[in-house]
Formats: C-alpha cells, structure tokens, sequence
C-alpha cells in the first residue's frame, strides 16, 4: 500500500512497525458545537482509511480523544476557550456541553457510515497520564515553568519544523489582532503543557497538580491518550491539514522528548472542505451540519460519496449542485443494484479480478475516486448478477455506501406498491385501451391512459407483447 506522508511530503509503502498491525490515531472533535460537514469530510476519508486497511488484511486498532476540556479557539494558546464558550451560549456546564455534542457527533458519523474506533477517550479521563508526561518532560529539561504555566521548550529541539513547510509566521494563524503574544514564553515556539495562571479566571474544569490547581493544554491530550491505548510506537496518525501545525508538530515535539526515539511513522492529512468563500467554518456562512442536509431532504450516504468522488489530499468545494448532482448518481446506482437478480453462482475468476482492481485503486494512496469507476465497471462487466452482487458488496466493506441495502429497501417498496394495485384491473384497463387504439377511439385510449398515469402504471411495448411496472414516485 502506497500512502502520502506529510512527514517526508512525499508517497512512500505504508509499512506498520509490528507486521499485520496497525496502531492507528485520530484526533477526535473538540465537543462545544455540532460538527459541520467539513469536520466531517476527514472522518469519512479517515474510516476509509481504516477500512481498508481492514480489507486488506492488518489487524487495526484505531484510537480516538474526545477534547472535552482547554482548547483555546486559537492554535497559540490564546484566544478564547471552545469549551467554555460552548458552555456560556447554551447556559449549561462544561460537561453538560461535551455530553451532549459528543452524542451528536457520533450520531452523525453513524448517519455517514463511519465506524466508531476501538477506543474513545474524552480527555477529562486521563489528567493522571497528562500529568505523569508533563512531570517526566519536566525532569528531563524539556520543559519549563513560567508564570504559573508549564511550557514545552522548542529550542531543546535539533527541527522543530518537523513537516518541513511551516515558519514562525505561521503561528500567527487564526490569532486576532486584539490578542497579544505570551509573554511568559522563552521561545515564540513554545507552547503549553499544563496550565496554571489559566488566561480564563472563570475556568470550569481544573485539577490539582503538582504545578497547582489548573488544566491541561491542548497538544498534550493526543500524545498521552495515544501512548495510553497504543504503546511507544504509533503507525498512523490521521487528522485534519489544520492540524499538521501547529498541533501536530507539537505532539511530535513532546511525544519523542518523553521517548527518547522516533513515536509515529506516517501521518495521514485530509485537505479542507470549501465552499464558495474558503474555508469552511462554523463562524461564516450557513452552519452545515448532516441535520441541516437531512432537513433539505439529502440522503447523508450521497454526501459520503461526494467527498469519495475527490481525493483525499485535494481541496474540496461544496455546492449544493455538486450535492444534488451526486444525490442523482447514488440513487441511480441503488436503482440499477435493485433491478438485479440473485440467482445463479459467483463467478470467482471474473471476482478476483475486479477485486484486485478496486484494492489497486485503494492502494494507490486511497484514490476513492477510481474505487468508485469499480463499482460503475462492475455494472457493466460481461458476467451475471450475482457475481455483480458480490463484488458490490464486498467492495461496500470500505465505501460503506449501503448499496446492497438500499437496493433490497428499495425493492421492496416497489414490490410493496406492486401489491398495493389490483393487477387485474390493470391488465384489463391495459386490454380496453389496446382494443380502443385498434378501433381508432382515441377518446376511450385517451381516458384509459389518463387512469392509468393516475395510478402510476408505466406501460411498455416490448418484443414479447405489453408489459407494465409500478412507476417510481
């Protein structure tokens, strides 16, 4: 398997540390507000991710913290908290607010088919750990204490600017003008561990410390939560490409400081969601979110083939014409798929090879977009349904369309309004305006065609004589 990594900038073989295992992480939402579909586009890339992996024979554990506490709306530790801000617009308490937007997110991800990982671990669950690492990178000069706060020291670094592509400059990303630089700091760089002299004296969530009562910053959640559940040697690391910097410079930062050796080998970034003025964002614009999509009546599925049709490491503009469009192409594939007959038996020479074409897609650096031409060449390979059936379903084991669901849902419904008719009515209708036709009463052929619109009867002339059907509604 060939996969880009941002470390290098380059494609190189995926190859786990243990053979056949894959200790994979992903940096779960911070919980103060719904996910908006943008969020959503890297889960999705990042479940096929997994399931590929699956699909292809490694054994995957995947992680994934739920930051449920201390992540400032800015990546330089300043700026004001999510959580609290969350907190304050809904008059509820912190954790009252990451129950409830934590529940809303995975009902989401249930919504767009993405596996929920192994593990879960709200940050709020594991101070002892964030502790433990800070103490250690403390005790072996890592870090500092300044003011009250405890900060990781980037100069003790031989490259900081571990991606290669990142400047101080960037740090100024997302601050505002209004907000002035941490004085407390020794380097710009630097960032914090723990928290103590917090910038927020109404803080909500705080804890006792060696350091005194205070909280946890926001980078050293996903180190500590990833050593916790997967040991010293982390394979994959996935995440949004606005976390590459600062964030995951920083968890690369302090991970190998307390480590003493390299911690991850690849890391997996999925490019941003745009609409037509960027970026998108909660703050601008119509705030969309898989609830809004449904109340517009999309399927979320169609949107989840959206984000498949590009690819991972591209940027990706939503329109709601581009949506529709693809809304239009799902629901003709689901058609075709339910007009198929299961009944004869796999032909496993011609499914081996449309097998290893869609892993070859796959494992050209997830191109999900030539995974999906897969399904469209099985549809029209030279072999029966069933064999068609198969692969289709086999290959919804990682595109997780439901094709093979919604086909069998939708079968019935027209089978459920083909029993709905009284058949005989129909086919003597059918017979009475054949009958009229041949005698040139338009009048009467007329009228019958009328009724049988009305009743949504779709009639056919076909080599072995008249044939009607249900019409779709």
């Amino acid at each position: 398997m060939i996969l880009y990594n941002t470390l290098g900038q380059k494609k190189q073989e995926f190859v786990p540390f243990e053979e056949g295992k894959v200790r994979m992480y992903t940096c779960g939402p911070t919980v103060y507000h719904y996910a908006h579909i943008g969020n959503l586009r890297t889960y999705i890339m990042e479940d096929v991710l997994e399931k590929h992996l699956r699909y292809s024979g490694f054994d995957v554990k995947r992680v994934m913290n739920i930051t449920d506490v201390g992540h400032l709306s800015s990546d330089a530790d300043t700026g004001e908290d999510k959580m609290l801000k969350g907190a304050k617009r809904e008059h509820k308490t912190v954790l009252e607010i990451a129950d409830f937007y934590t529940k809303a997110f995975f009902s989401d991800c249930r919504k767009l088919n993405i596996k929920t990982p192994d593990v879960v671990e709200p940050a709020t669950q594991c101070i002892p750990e964030f502790i433990e690492m800070v103490q250690k990178l403390l005790d072996t000069g890592y870090a500092y204490i300044s003011e009250g706060n405890v900060y990781f020291d980037t100069s003790k670094l031989d490259n900081y600017y571990v991606f290669g592509n990142q400047n101080e400059d960037d740090l100024e990303i997302g601050v505002r003008d209004s907000v002035t630089e941490d004085t407390a700091k020794r380097n710009k760089t630097d960032f914090v561990l723990w928290f103590t002299k917090s910038k927020f004296d109404d803080q909500e969530l705080k804890w006792d410390s060696p350091w005194g009562n205070g909280y946890p910053g926001w980078h050293i959640e996903c180190s500590a939560i990833s050593l916790k559940h997967l040991g010293e040697h982390l394979d994959i690391h996935c995440g949004g490409v606005d976390n590459a910097f600062p964030h995951h410079t920083n968890e690369i930062a302090q991970s190998e400081a307390y480590l003493g050796h390299k911690w991850c080998s690849h890391w997996f970034h999925v490019l941003h969601l745009l609409d037509s003025t960027g970026k998108m964002s909660k703050s601008k614009g119509e705030f969309l979110t898989v609830s809004l999509l449904e109340s517009k009546g999309y399927n979320p599925l169609a949107y989840r083939m959206f984000c498949l049709q590009s690819h991972y490491r591209k940027p990706l503009t939503f329109t709601y014409e581009s949506l529709d469009n693809t809304t239009l192409a799902y629901n003709k594939l689901i058609a075709k798929i339910a007009a198929m007959n299961n009944d004869g038996e796999v032909d496993e020479v011609t499914a081996q090879v449309y097998i290893a074409k869609f892993k070859e897609a796959l494992d050209n650096d997830l191109n999900t977009s030539l995974a999906l031409t897969c399904v469209y060449d099985v549809l029209k390979a030279n072999t029966n349904d069933t064999t068609k059936l198969y692969l289709l379903k086999d290959f919804d084991r990682v595109l997780s369309l439901n094709l093979i669901e919604e086909a069998n849902k939708l079968r019935a419904e027209k089978e459920e309004k083909a029993c709905a008719v009284d058949a005989e009515k129909v086919e003597a209708l059918i017979a009475e305006r054949t009958e009229a036709r041949k005698n040139k009463d338009w009048a009467t052929a007329d009228r019958i065609r009328d009724e049988l619109n009305a009743m949504h009867i779709v009639v056919t002339d076909t080599p072995e004589g008249i044939k009607w059907h249900v019409a779709d509604r």
